[in-house]
């Protein structure tokens, strides 16, 4: 699962810690009788390491995994859809940090500012943390499900040009990222760094995934990209600028082929749109 699917579960663990405070909880696969570890969890207090447990205490397994996510309808789904539960409204969850994750995004933030000072007289209006493409978008396996996703390189810098002169736009990096000129880009990030320079941000604007989610987890503004792929009626949140095709294909889960309807997503989403909802979203 990514670490959207991490970030989701952090807000039941939290309820299940409440419930039962001496007991060290843990996200696994009952069945298989297995606990995962992720970096989303890290100094989260109500998940417990399941690298380093200790032997003096309860354990409590949060059965979710990628077989049992509550948004998939599992039961309908096949190997070339995803069919989704419209049941399921998320909860925003949890991340915590380091004072030193923190503190590096506080470095990362001053050079950005600096680089803003070189390039511009003017004093920028907002921090915009932006993300662009996802790093699973060539991955072998899930490659068509997130070009399916995408909203298209061309308007990213599309959208970056109309905004990037009134505001300190900080981008994503990582293996898959495509620099686009004139904003500040830096040297490396991890996704826990990433993170905590969203939450020194003002917004975030990127295609619904993690980022999304840790966005919701910090309460912070943003304006997502959701495509005909999925509803943010099933996965968005209320306090969102969620960007969505709706149409009779909609959503369409499509994760086998290259997909027409999330083609015409990418069309019929222009810049103008998204320009509109991050006014609404600066305004709000």
């Amino acid at each position: 699962m990514g670490y959207g699917d991490d970030l989701l579960i952090t807000a039941f663990a939290a309820k299940i810690k409440k419930k039962y405070p001496e007991r060290q909880i843990v996200i696994g696969n009952s069945k298989e009788g297995t606990a995962f570890y992720s970096r989303v969890w890290d100094h989260n207090p109500n998940i417990a390491d399941c690298r380093n447990l200790s032997k003096n205490k309860p354990v409590h397994l949060i059965d979710y995994h990628s077989e049992n996510r509550p948004y998939i309808d599992h039961e309908k789904s096949t190997t070339s859809k995803m069919i989704w539960n419209k049941k399921f409204k998320p909860v925003p969850g949890e991340i915590y940090f380091s004072n030193e994750e923190i503190a590096d995004a506080n470095n990362i933030l001053l050079d950005a500012k600096k680089f803003w000072n070189k390039n511009n007289k003017k004093k920028f209006k907002k921090i915009i943390f932006l993300e662009t493409s996802s790093i699973k978008i060539n991955n072998f396996q899930l490659s068509i499900k997130h070009q399916n996703k995408d909203w298209g390189y061309e308007n990213w810098i599309q959208l970056v040009n109309k905004i990037k002169n009134d505001n300190l736009i900080i981008h994503s990096i990582h293996d898959e990222t495509k620099i686009i000129d004139g904003i500040y880009s830096p040297k490396e990030m991890n996704f826990r760094t990433a993170c905590a320079i969203l939450k020194l941000s003002d917004l975030y604007i990127g295609p619904e995934g993690g980022f999304g989610h840790v966005a919701a987890a910090l309460r912070k503004k943003a304006v997502l990209y959701f495509g005909g792929w999925i509803s943010p009626a099933i996965i968005g949140y209320d306090f969102h600028e969620n960007i969505y095709y709706d149409n009779d294909s909609s959503p369409c889960g499509e994760i086998e082929k290259l997909c027409n309807h999330c083609s015409d997503a990418r069309k019929s989403i222009t810049v103008d749109i998204f320009l509109k909802h991050i006014t609404k979203a600066f305004k709000n």
